[in-house]
């Protein structure tokens, strides 16, 4: 998935297997294995290119790490917490890429509604506008699936291999 990603283009699996071959040996039915695994999971869509396909990801790399991101958080038990120690691992480059995204995300949610501002307390006000403001809408297609590629082409994946990322390829 690293070099669909990184591509950001269909990809067929003679170029993926040539970039791969700078790296270790590798066999060409490796790779093409993994590219119709990723197929069948939903990861890659796939074209016809005379008798070879061409691969496209379905997804953004940073729209997988939103959604790993948002399936961690929403299973603890104390999400405020796991934010509290996921912000702590965070480098300094981390933190202000975050509060870009929060800055970002501040200007589609209005703080204060004019029409509440005038008819109730400030503290309804912004409870009232936080209601009211646009659902931001959802980073991952539906189709993606949770599923992770096994971390080796052409191994089947390991007991909790769906938590692995597969970016690192």
């Amino acid at each position: 998935m690293s070099r669909v990603w990184q591509w950001n283009r269909p990809v067929t699996v003679r170029e993926v297997l040539e970039d791969l071959q700078r790296e270790r040996s590798i066999a060409y039915t490796t790779v093409m294995t993994v590219m119709d695994n990723l197929h069948q999971k939903g990861w890659v869509r796939r074209e016809v290119d005379g008798r070879a396909y061409r691969y496209t990801a379905v997804s953004t790399r940073a729209a997988y790490a939103a959604a790993l991101m948002n399936e961690a958080w929403s299973k603890s038990d104390n999400p405020a917490a796991a934010l509290v120690a996921f912000f702590g691992m965070m480098s300094p480059t981390q933190r202000d890429a975050l509060e870009d995204a929060v800055r970002m995300v501040r200007r589609d949610r209005p703080e204060v509604i004019p029409e509440a501002a005038s008819e109730t307390s400030p503290e309804t006000a912004q409870e009232a506008s936080r209601e009211a403001a646009p659902e931001v809408p959802p980073e991952v297609p539906p189709e993606v699936p949770p599923e992770v590629p096994s971390e080796v082409p052409g191994e089947v994946p390991s007991e909790g291999a769906d938590r692995e990322h597969p970016a690192g390829r």
